[in-house]
């Protein structure tokens, strides 16, 4: 991006992902004059942190986007559906982080150290993609380039934050609750009881008998990748961890490729760092992961079950990489505000 100072609005600024984001906006040094943070009625009367300041936050209306040069979405797709349009009319481009435009042929969906190119296409908006998309295809989008990917297995470890803050609050309050001998109150964010828990069920429910969130991983390989013909089969599960996701990976290539030639190949790639010595007990987890901007990979190993397969195990984090870091960095690839 060009150091053109910009107006920036975050929609959802008091969101866990939206808190992330106007952090990274600061780490990151982008080029903001001004900051707006807008929400909803809910956060009337609230502050966010920026440069030194505090802000207060907006209330979210349909003119809120006068004189907004760059706009980050993460406030649902309901939100995104209504206002992202209004935010492009007023002349913002829109970085959004809901899944409200990412299956529309017409707006990019990117991840930038898979497909930053895509950037370019945009007609006034480009999608993040979801979290456990964007950490599965740093790692494997360099594989695939190299020996080419016939099919994929995903089972995913989803943590609570994955649900946003609401969805760790109920983790935690439940936890406390069990842990001082108490009957927890019922779920209202996840559809069972998280806390001490495994749930094969993030989002709902398809006619299939998949979920959403695992549908999601399919529609958007075959998108990042611009190749549908790399079959994926996904299980999303949602675990009893606060932030940091974790992806078990097994992998059928179209041409050989050892562990050791892998290894070599994620050394190099751009977000991806390797912890895999397990011999050593060198491996990652999302406590490695937590804060961090790169996509840990490790467990590499041969599957003798397919020809050519291979196994990974990938952690991120997934409000980090997984939503704000992300967008952060597609509205750096823009080229001017």
């Amino acid at each position: 991006m060009s150091q053109r100072t910009s107006t920036v609005a975050v929609v959802g600024a008091t969101g866990a992902v939206g808190e992330e984001m106007i952090q990274l906006l600061a780490e990151r040094q982008f080029p903001v004059r001004k900051l707006l943070p807008l929400a909803s009625a809910r956060s009337l009367g609230r502050t966010v942190s920026f440069g030194g300041e505090e802000l207060p936050v907006e209330i979210l209306g349909r003119d809120s986007f006068a004189g907004v040069d760059l706009a980050l979405f993460s406030a649902g797709a309901a939100v995104s559906r209504e206002y992202a349009p209004l935010a492009v009319e007023a002349g913002a481009v829109v970085v959004d982080n809901s899944s409200a435009w990412r299956y529309e042929p017409e707006v990019p969906l990117v991840i930038p150290e898979v497909n930053p190119g895509k950037v370019a296409e945009h007609r006034g908006i480009i999608a993040n993609p979801n979290c456990s998309t964007i950490q599965l295809l740093v790692v494997l989008a360099p594989l695939h380039r190299r020996a080419g990917i016939r099919r994929m297995v995903v089972d995913t470890y989803q943590a609570a934050s994955g649900a946003g803050r609401r969805g760790m609050d109920e983790l935690a309050e439940a936890s406390i609750q069990l842990l001082s001998g108490k009957v927890p109150a019922a779920p209202k964010v996840h559809p069972r009881r998280l806390a001490f828990n495994c749930i094969p069920q993030v989002d709902r429910f398809l006619e299939d008998g998949s979920t959403r969130e695992e549908w999601k991983m399919v529609a958007e390989t075959a998108k990042i990748l611009d190749d549908p013909t790399v079959a994926v089969s996904a299980t999303c599960v949602r675990v009893p961890v606060f932030s940091g996701h974790s992806e078990a990976v097994s992998l059928e290539l179209a041409t050989p490729l050892s562990p050791e030639e892998a290894r070599e190949i994620l050394k190099q790639a751009p977000g991806v760092v390797v912890l895999d010595d397990p011999t050593h007990g060198v491996y990652p987890t999302t406590i490695e992961a937590a804060g961090n901007d790169p996509c840990f990979v490790g467990r590499i190993r041969r599957d003798p079950t397919v020809p050519q397969g291979l196994k990974l195990w990938i952690v991120a984090d997934n409000v980090r990489k997984g939503a704000a870091l992300n967008a952060v960095q597609i509205a750096e690839l823009l080229p001017r505000l």
